[in-house]
């Protein structure tokens, strides 16, 4: 194929792009695709959406919301006008000019990157699209993904990256509950296979979105540059937690520490203890680094430490629990414990990776009675049975032993909460400028 040939493949595609003829699909309708899609589509993009979960397919095309970040409104609108529809029929993928694939990338027991979901939808792609189809990756992975595991699957296709088809990386930023930054307004890094690759992707994304849009020399840059945004935050953060744990053996209020250094305005940023570490990103994607440093015979010792401190907080919870529970003459076997929160974070329904979860399970194995209260998430499974959570109300808080706040929701009573508790134990520094005797800190 002839240099002309690639360009003209490039160019128009897009133009397509551009007068917004083009057909975009979404892979994936969870908390990265479906707000993904709705922008698309509110940018006079046709918007298809793939998902193999029939659910959720079925709620997209009634025009239900299920992810917070999207605008319900927004989504019903879409669907009625015809602009944005789903489908778990990936045939349709023929149909589609540029597809975002945004699948989970989980890790399995030993901490190593499944990419089940990643190389399913790779050969779902490869099996219907058409040539001049732009492919792009936002699936948070390990460096080499797109180039080592996407391009070779697409390229079974017959077609040929970079001539036939166009592949890129361009890492997901969604931050549940941010009311500053959302899909929309965040910048979006794009690293292509190509410098045809970059340019399609990018003039994607820049017809969609109003934040900037940053292209980088390769897919493996873009790669790894989320990896270092979120092992930046998960190195940080262990250290607020280890320093939350030496405080507390030494008597100091680790919260006023971080206010006194937070004064100085440079060489400092405020980051916060708490419970552990949740959702998809943060206490996830360090560990694909650390797996595909061992292909170099490399050790990320500072990596591997941080996420050893964060996973440990579960357990000083728990510790910090029968401590308080002590002051007042009781165990923790046999108490009676409300927890407020199960979110991973404040103000979201998503308890994925919440490091609640390991504090319940923790709380039952020491023989514990414990009653969730969250009014962003009305079930959650542990260990594979789903529970039910409760409305918070005055008795419930009176019949408790111990109250942990370990997700500080807007919606709690904390006034209430004061009130009517026996024992706080306050993970989140909720009642910061309060001067209590019945709340305790991490």
């Amino acid at each position: 194929m002839t240099t002309q040939t690639i360009t003209n493949t490039a160019e128009q595609l897009i133009a397509k792009l551009k007068n917004k003829t083009a057909i975009v699909g979404v892979v994936g309708l969870g908390y990265v695709g479906l707000p993904l899609a709705v922008e698309k589509a509110k940018a006079g993009y046709q918007v298809i959406g793939f998902d193999v979960q029939q659910e959720k397919v079925r709620k997209v095309n009634r025009g239900e919301n299920y992810i917070g970040d999207v605008v319900a409104a927004d989504l019903e609108e879409l669907v009625q006008s015809d602009q944005l529809k789903a489908t778990a029929d990936y045939s349709f993928i023929g149909d589609v000019d540029a597809l975002a694939i945004c699948v989970p990338t989980p890790l399995d027991v030993y901490k190593q990157p499944n990419m089940e979901y990643v190389q399913n939808s790779a050969k779902a792609i490869a099996k219907h699209m058409t040539k001049g189809t732009l492919v792009v990756l936002e699936s948070t992975t390990y460096p080499g993904t797109t180039e080592e595991l996407i391009k070779p699957i697409l390229e079974e296709s017959g077609l040929v990256c970079g001539q036939d088809f166009f592949l890129a990386y361009s890492p997901e930023r969604v931050d549940p509950g941010n009311k500053d930054f959302n899909t929309k307004n965040t910048p979006k890094v794009v690293g292509g296979m190509t410098d045809a690759c970059t340019q399609v992707a990018a003039t994607m994304y820049r017809s969609v979105l109003e934040g900037d849009v940053h292209e980088v020399s390769s897919p493996a840059v873009a790669e790894m540059e989320k990896l270092l945004e979120n092992t930046f935050r998960n190195i940080n953060i262990a250290l607020a937690n280890e320093m939350a744990i030496l405080c507390n053996k030494m008597g100091i209020d680790v919260w006023e520490v971080i206010d006194a250094a937070a004064t100085k305005p440079y060489g400092f940023m405020a980051f916060y203890p708490g419970p552990g570490l949740g959702g998809h990103c943060i206490p996830i994607d360090p560990w694909y680094l650390t797996w595909k440093a061992r292909e170099y015979n490399y050790h990320t010792k500072l990596i591997e430490t941080a996420g050893e401190i964060n996973d440990s907080m579960p357990e000083f919870v728990i510790q910090r629990c029968m401590e308080i529970l002590n002051e007042q003459g009781k165990a923790l076997k046999d108490a009676n414990v409300v927890v407020l929160g199960v979110a991973y974070k404040k103000d979201i329904d998503d308890y994925r990776e919440s490091p609640v979860l390991p504090i319940l399970e923790k709380m039952t194995q020491a023989g514990a009675r414990w009653t969730v209260a969250d009014p962003h998430v009305q079930e959650f499974k542990l260990k594979g049975k789903l529970y039910q959570t409760a409305r918070l109300t005055e008795e419930l808080l009176e019949q408790a032993d111990l109250t942990v706040i370990a997700t500080n929701h807007s919606l709690f009573d904390y006034e209430m909460i004061m009130k009517k508790s026996q024992a706080i134990f306050d993970t989140r520094n909720t009642y910061r400028n309060k001067e209590q005797s019945k709340y305790l800190k991490l």
